[in-house]
């Protein structure tokens, strides 16, 4: 019985039968020690320990993604300035050659090893790769390796590239790329991408006919 149960206008001997029930209740519940209750605090913080991992897990995941998609926009492009074995008119190649640059930090280095040079700064990268050495290539970045720290990232690929130099000869280079990143207002982007060059090898009679 509750005092809920006590019609309006109940006698006093009523309300101290209802009240003498209520506590007869309260009394017959268990007590909770302060051993139970520092199990529950514990499961509690081992449950948020477990969610607050598998965020920092997820967070790791979408950097490593969007990395992915930092290093395929730019072999996208880089690529993009060649058309069926000919480089592009002047002015969509100077566009390109922009859009690869703003994939680097402003302060970004474009390391292209002994063959290729290095350059510093988004608008020198912009102005190297609009001076390309070959009338075709495709880059093929292979095997990407890719660790994450906060806002900041490393990533090693290995890279296969079919290219035709202007004397019209077809070439296999074969290399791989250590890079840094970083991330910069939500964006990640290349702080530094260093070429080194495994071997270049003739590709005899190639691809004579490119159709894209």
């Amino acid at each position: 019985m509750t005092t809920s149960d006590v019609p309006e206008g109940g006698s006093p001997e009523v309300v101290k039968d209802v009240e003498k029930d209520r506590g007869m209740d309260m009394a017959s519940r268990p007590s909770t020690s302060i051993h139970e209750l520092a199990a529950e605090v514990g499961g509690l913080r081992a449950r948020v320990e477990a969610a607050e991992a598998s965020l920092a897990r997820l967070g790791v995941a979408d950097a490593i993604l969007a990395i992915q998609d930092l290093k395929a926009r730019y072999g996208d492009l880089v690529d993009q300035r060649f058309s069926r074995g000919q480089v592009i008119d002047d002015v969509p190649l100077r566009a390109i050659a922009d859009q690869a640059a703003g994939l680097f930090t402003e302060d970004g280095t474009w390391d292209g090893g002994p063959a290729l040079g290095v350059v510093h700064g988004r608008s020198a990268i912009a102005e190297r790769l609009a001076s390309p050495t070959l009338v075709f290539s495709r880059h093929l970045f292979l095997s990407p390796r890719i660790a994450v720290d906060g806002d900041a990232a490393t990533g090693r690929w290995d890279l296969l590239s079919p290219c035709t130099r202007p004397d019209g000869s077809h070439w296999w280079i074969c290399g791989f790329e250590d890079d840094t990143y970083r991330r910069i207002d939500g964006v990640w982007l290349h702080q530094t991408m260093r070429l080194t060059t495994v071997f270049v090898a003739e590709a005899g009679n190639g691809w004579p006919r490119i159709l894209a």
